[in-house]
């Protein structure tokens, strides 16, 4: 009875050791605050297409004249080249506005909702809020 006790024991806790990279992904709600919403106007500094989010990074200028980089985060890269964007698209240099929604922690860090280009053209970056009306939308 002990060894059965003792396999069923080991199973479950190999189980639950190859479930926790489900559990650690974060919901929009963890991290993120929609009441803090944010429209970033700046130039990209890097583009991160990296899994399991892209990152854009970009150089926004204050009212002071002093400039702060913030953390953007998007959709995986797959989601985001369906969406129209290339690797290309968001070069260094690259003149953006970001609306999104900031780190419930207050660090310049955001989930972003939409990127307008300077020619005017809009793409929806795979930010994770739900309750975003413009959520799934290519303007």
């Amino acid at each position: 009875m002990k060894k059965i006790l003792w396999v069923v024991s080991i199973c479950t806790g190999l189980l639950l050791a190859a479930s926790a990279p489900a559990w650690a992904h974060h919901a929009f709600q963890a991290e993120f605050d929609q009441r803090k919403p944010v429209k970033l106007e700046g130039k990209v500094t890097d583009m991160e297409w990296i899994n399991p989010h892209a990152w854009i990074h970009i150089d926004v200028k204050n009212p002071d004249g002093t400039v702060t980089n913030w953390m953007v985060e998007c959709g995986s890269p797959n989601i985001m080249l369906r969406r129209g964007f290339t690797k290309r698209s968001l070069e260094v240099g690259t003149d953006i506005s970001v609306q999104g929604y900031q780190a419930k922690n207050g660090s310049m860090r955001a989930n972003g909702s939409s990127v307008t280009f300077a020619d005017g053209k809009k793409l929806f970056v795979g930010g994770s809020n739900p309750d975003d009306p413009n959520a799934g939308k290519q303007q």
